[in-house]
């Protein structure tokens, strides 16, 4: 494997993607060229293709941003997981073949596949579990009806937004990209961004997805009050019946906004999806329990690849 063909990610590699997308249907949040794109410059990430597998990998992303499992050692190169017909034994093929790496939201599967193979310990490799990278993965209809008292608070919070707004929703076209630019900034400026590098990198992506609209080819929506943007959201489908959730914005003004928009944006996007992934909570308290009250049927787990 030959690292220094590796090419950054370009608008022109969508079909590519989606193609390997298509062959192999991800559970992960990550996997959507939306995704991989609107974060490609805060990861540094390159690609290539290998084996009948994309391969997506950073020289430089733990060491300028996170320290790795082994702090003794440098030059780390981050990978994600092989995208292809034998993620496993290409992961394995990798750790044979080049030093100080990790691999990480590595799905639960491949790491029970790779410790059932006598080189995971000959190469004295462990998959450590990546808890806040973990997606919470929802049934639609669920949410979107919030039936039942363990939706009780939910449901008072939406009613609440429409009670006491006069609302307009609509699904973002090219035209309204700008205004959710505007809420974005504006969002961004009341949570001090510029003193968050985490917000801060999350603004430049989201910025590189809204300017990209028409090519990249999400779903989003936009819901104002009085002409005045109080939220929006975008994401795509996943997989055959999954509806990934990308972003979700809403002005602390409004009360009740975030479940509006989330309500509103299932009624009209998505009709094939059956579950709804509202990825990760990156182990912030705050974002955790708002997940967590919407009660996720089930978790994709991930992990961290290593060598001890």
């Amino acid at each position: 494997m030959d690292l220094s063909t590796g090419k950054p990610i370009k608008l022109t590699d969508k079909n590519l993607f989606d193609e390997y997308f298509r062959k192999y249907p991800p559970e992960s949040s990550e996997f959507t060229f939306t995704n991989l794109f609107m974060w490609r410059n805060y990861y540094n990430f390159l690609f290539m293709e290998f084996k009948e597998h994309l391969i997506l990998f950073s020289n430089d992303y733990l060491k300028n941003r996170k320290k790795p499992i082994k702090t003794d050692s440098k030059d780390y190169i981050y990978f994600f997981p092989p995208i292809g017909p034998n993620p496993d034994k290409i992961i394995i093929e990798i750790f044979e073949n080049i030093n100080n790496i990790e691999i990480h939201r590595v799905p639960e599967d491949i790491c029970e596949k790779l410790t059932e193979n006598e080189k995971f310990t000959k190469l004295n490799l462990d998959c450590l579990e990546d808890r806040n990278n973990w997606d919470y993965v929802y049934n639609k209809e669920e949410i979107l009806n919030l039936a039942g008292n363990k939706y009780r608070q939910n449901r008072r919070w939406l009613q609440k937004f429409f009670t006491n707004y006069d609302y307009d929703f609509k699904m973002i076209t090219g035209d309204l990209v700008k205004k959710c630019k505007e809420l974005q900034l504006e969002w961004c400026i009341m949570r001090a961004c510029t003193e968050d590098e985490s917000l801060e990198a999350e603004q430049e992506a989201i910025y590189e997805a809204l300017n990209n609209f028409d090519t990249l080819g999400y779903s989003g929506g936009l819901l104002c009050v009085e002409d005045k943007c109080a939220a929006y959201t975008f994401g795509e489908m996943l997989n055959d019946g999954t509806f990934v959730i990308h972003i979700e914005k809403a002005h602390a003004e409004y009360e009740g906004a975030y479940q509006a928009i989330n309500n509103l944006f299932l009624k009209n996007c998505c009709v094939d999806a059956v579950y709804v992934n509202r990825e990760q909570d990156l182990g912030i308290e705050g974002l955790r329990r708002a997940k967590e009250s919407y009660k996720p049927i089930h978790m994709v787990k991930k992990n961290i690849i290593y060598q001890k």
